[in-house]
Parts: structure tokens; C-alpha cells; sequence
């Protein structure tokens, strides 16, 4: 393979955003797609030998699969730091050949029939593992998986990024490419690559957002949708690569893949406002398009039973119209999504209004609501409970204020609770076992509602008894079962004094 670029003079931020930015971009899903398919033959391959040799190819595979989503995530956050561009341009020239050729080699092993399976296979490893003395083919995938991992960080001004470690590797993979005989690639511009300046922008965000952990916990239940939309999106679409730059200061918050990648989303901060925006990618046969909105532009519904709906306003047309469809395999994921979108909006500085039937899940049912005093704070207590699936969820949003009935935690409640998971401690407290809060606020800290030796417990805190009591007993009837009926009348008492979603 050549060069994905040969460089023919001295690349710049703007060059590097409207001439390298296509290219490298659809370089790097290019190698993903065939990395797929040589991960996907290897399994077949894997399949059709004796027990004794998975091992080795189960490395070579998972490793194959990790190049794949590392080079897809390469490309995605690449179109966000356009302007990085220029300093991972040379990098990426010294590995995409290499990784091609390896790729094109496995397949050659693979599809030669004058061998049968096992000696394709035991020629495969023992001639590719022989070419640089010390690099088995496994350690080739580890070795070009640690080049691209820190290649993100360079594309993301990281304090992590090891240079040293960096340099290593791309020697490491130039012995490589020479033995191979493939062309040397152009030379490292290290003047590109300003420390100070990573330093610089870390200094401004030095903790880190709370999006940025919602989807790091396990779930603890996944409640399936039997059936299944499609994701789809609607655009304006333009070629990867040909979105306008953003500015220089941008924090990748979340990523979500829907359709076994064919599409994409990243939520992403503008930090010199703090603004929050989302990146689309939708991958057409070979070619991906991409989209780029801010939050505050966008509405979400639920459109089904597992598809999330975003819209947006179309100033031409003067009507909404849409922007993405999203199918979501399980109830849980949907609800977080639906939550973290919600209350970046709410939140950001350039939302102007709100539709207030966005605040509500459709096909939910609110089963209780009540005011708590949560971590210091007025909150609104409600539950929830899902028509499609029966599952059933605490939700915690702001009270009162600009923020009114802004999502602040939502908590999964686990099927068939036990009798010992709700503990009437007081007249107004309830503590409540297995509960694990996502937060969608900086402010709030969870670790203030744990009780018990362990903190094993969350403490509800009711304003009044008569809602701990009903709280109460919503659960108690038949725990783990649906709640609705005893509960549906119950709800309504306190809408009078609470605010709704």
C-alpha cells in the first residue's frame, strides 16, 4: 500500500481540514472494514481446527477486532480535532501501510488452497511471526493497537501521550516496513507536536464531566426489547471529512455505536462555552457521512418502542424536520441516552426553550411522585414504569428554579426485589438496597445519600411522611411485580404540590 498522502510541502491547519482531513479519515474506516474481515475469517478458520489452536488464534483475533474500533475511533474523534490533524498526519502514514499489508497478507495464507486449514494456518503464524525477529504476529496487533492508542492521544492533546513510548513504536514499525519492503514514509514533523500546549488545555479541565461516566457502569438489569427499529440518519449529511472545523478546545464527552457500528454518535463540549453538540456518522455502503449539531438545536422523543427520535428545526423549510433514528437493544441503554441528552440541553447556554413534553419518556408510566431532600438539595421523587419492557426506575430532577424538573439521577430497580431491599428507617426516611444513580450533575454526590457499614444502602429523605408511607407502599404489595394498579391513583395526590416532568 502507498502512502495514504504523499506530502508535498508543509501542511497547515487549514490544508490539513480540507485536503488530508477526507482522505485519512476514510483511510482509517477503510483498514477497519478489512480488519472486520479478516477478524471474521480467522473465526471461521478458528471454527474449523482442533481445540489446541484456539488459543493463539483467539489473541490474534481479539486483537484484530481492537484495530478495527481503535482506527474507527481514530477517524470520529479526528473529524471533531480537525485542527489536530497536522500532527498525526506523518503518524498515520507510518502505520496504515504497514497494517494493510499485514491484512492483505493473513488473507492470502488464508485463501490458499493448495494447503489445507491447519497448514494454512501454522505457515500464516510462523513465516508472518518470522519477518522482524521478536515480533510474533500476535505482538505485530499489540504492537500497532499501542501505536494507535497513542495516537489518539495525541489527536486529543492527552497529558498521556508518551512521546518517547511513540517513537519507539514507529521504529519499531519502520524495521517492520523495511523487511516487508515497503517504501519509507516522510519524515516525522516534531515541531508539530507542542506539549506545552496539551499541558495548557488539560489545565482547563482537570476533572472530568459526569457524561463521561454514565455509560462506564454496568447496568444492573437489561431489560431487551423484543423487537428491534432502525437507526437511521437523516442529515444534512455531508462527506467525512468536509464538516467545517471546530475550534481548538473540544472534550469528547460519550460515544454510542447503534447497528453494529454503521452508525455513530459522539457528544462533545465546546469548552470556551461549555456548549454541548453531537456528531453523527452513518456508514452508506462504503462511503460515510457525517453531521454536526448543537444540542440546543436538536429535540428527542421516543418514537417507538426502542427508537429515540432527534429532530431539528430546518430554518428553509420553516418546519421540523428529522436529523436521527436510534435503536436501542435495551431499556436501560435507551434511558440513559434519553437522560444525558436531555439535560446537556437543558443545561446548555444556548438552549432558548424547552418543549415540556420532552421532560417525559414516552410509553413510561409515573407510578409515584414526591419532594426529597437529596444531598442537601429539593428534589422530585418519581417512578417510573416502562410499557414496553415492565421495568421500573427511580428519577430525581430539580424541584424548582431554572432548571425545573432537569434530570439530576435515575436509578434502575433491580426484578424481583427481595423483602429486605426497602428499610423504613423513620417517619420520613427510607433506605433502599442495589441501588446504583446515574448522575447527570457535577454538583450532586451520591456518596452522601449512602448509609449503612458498607454504604450499601441509599437513604431516601421524604419532605413528609404521608409520601415515605406511600412510597412505602407501592413496593411492599408484591415486590417485583407491576406496581401500576396500586399505585396509579397514588400519584396523583401529590401532583397538586410537586412539579411534574
Amino acid at each position: 500500500m502507498d502512502p495514504i498522502i504523499r506530502r508535498t510541502g508543509t501542511p497547515n491547519a487549514g490544508i490539513a481540514t480540507q485536503q488530508l482531513s477526507p482522505q485519512l479519515l476514510n483511510g482509517c474506516f477503510h483498514e477497519a472494514d478489512r480488519a472486520d474481515i479478516v477478524g471474521f475469517n480467522l473465526q471461521g478458520l478458528r471454527n474449523a481446527l482442533p481445540g489446541s489452536f484456539h488459543p493463539h488464534l483467539n489473541g490474534i483475533i481479539e486483537e484484530i477486532y481492537n484495530t478495527s474500533r481503535l482506527l474507527r475511533d481514530l477517524a470520529e474523534q479526528a473529524q471533531i480535532h480537525s485542527i489536530q490533524l497536522p500532527s498525526v498526519f506523518d503518524y498515520l502514514n507510518v502505520i496504515l501501510p504497514c497494517l494493510c499489508k499485514t491484512l492483505r497478507d493473513i488473507m492470502t495464507f488464508y485463501e490458499d488452497k493448495s494447503m489445507d486449514k491447519e497448514h494454512r494456518w501454522r505457515t500464516m503464524y510462523y513465516k508472518m511471526g518470522n519477518e522482524l525477529p521478536g515480533t510474533t504476529l500476535p505482538a505485530r496487533f499489540i504492537m500497532y493497537n499501542q501505536f494507535l492508542r497513542l495516537l489518539q492521544d495525541l489527536l486529543t492533546r492527552s497529558p498521556n501521550f508518551d512521546l518517547n513510548a511513540m517513537e519507539s513504536l514507529r521504529i519499531r514499525i519502520l524495521q517492520l516496513r523495511e523487511v516487508r519492503k515497503i517504501p519509507p514514509p516522510n519524515p516525522i514533523r516534531t515541531d508539530l507536536i507542542r506539549r506545552d500546549e496539551a499541558l495548557e488545555f488539560w489545565k482547563q479541565e482537570t476533572n472530568s464531566h459526569w457524561a463521561e461516566a454514565i455509560f462506564t457502569q454496568p447496568l444492573p438489569s437489561r431489560r431487551e426489547f423484543k423487537t428491534q427499529g432502525r437507526s437511521d440518519a437523516f442529515g444534512p449529511l455531508q462527506k467525512l471529512g468536509h464538516l467545517p472545523p471546530l475550534s481548538r478546545d473540544v472534550k469528547i464527552l460519550v460515544k454510542r455505536s447503534f447497528d453494529s457500528d454503521r452508525i455513530s454518535v459522539i457528544f462533545f463540549l465546546q469548552l470556551r462555552n461549555q456548549a454541548p453538540s453531537l456528531l453523527i456518522r452513518s456508514k452508506v455502503y462504503s462511503q460515510n457521512w457525517v453531521s454536526a449539531l448543537g444540542a440546543h438545536e436538536l429535540s428527542i422523543k421516543r418514537e417507538s418502542d426502542s427508537v429515540l427520535h432527534l429532530s431539528r428545526w430546518s430554518r428553509s423549510e420553516q418546519r421540523v424536520r428529522p436529523w436521527a433514528n436510534l435503536s436501542f437493544l435495551t431499556w436501560e441503554e435507551m434511558v440513559l441516552f434519553y437522560c444525558t441528552f436531555l439535560c446537556l440541553r437543558v443545561r446548555s447556554q444556548l438552549t432558548i426553550n424547552i418543549n415540556p413534553q420532552e421532560y417525559h419518556i414516552r410509553k413510561e408510566r409515573r407510578l409515584f411522585q414526591a419532594q426529597i431532600l437529596d444531598d442537601g438539595y429539593q428534589h422530585v421523587l418519581m417512578v417510573f414504569e416502562d410499557g414496553i419492557t415492565g421495568g421500573c426506575r427511580l428519577h430525581a430532577a430539580v424541584w424548582e428554579g431554572k432548571l425545573r424538573a432537569c434530570p439530576v439521577w435515575t436509578a434502575f430497580i433491580p426484578p424481583n426485589v427481595s423483602s429486605s431491599w426497602l428499610v423504613r428507617k423513620t417517619k420520613r426516611r427510607i433506605w433502599l438496597r442495589e441501588i446504583q444513580p446515574y448522575v447527570f450533575c457535577e454538583q450532586y454526590r451520591p456518596t452522601h445519600q449512602r448509609k449503612g457499614r458498607s454504604g450499601s444502602f441509599f437513604e431516601l429523605a421524604f419532605a413528609h411522611s404521608e409520601a415515605a408511607s406511600r412510597f412505602q407502599e407501592l413496593f411492599s404489595a408484591s415486590p417485583g411485580a407491576s406496581a401500576a394498579s396500586a399505585a396509579q391513583d397514588l400519584a396523583e395526590n401529590d401532583e397538586s404540590s410537586t412539579p411534574t416532568s
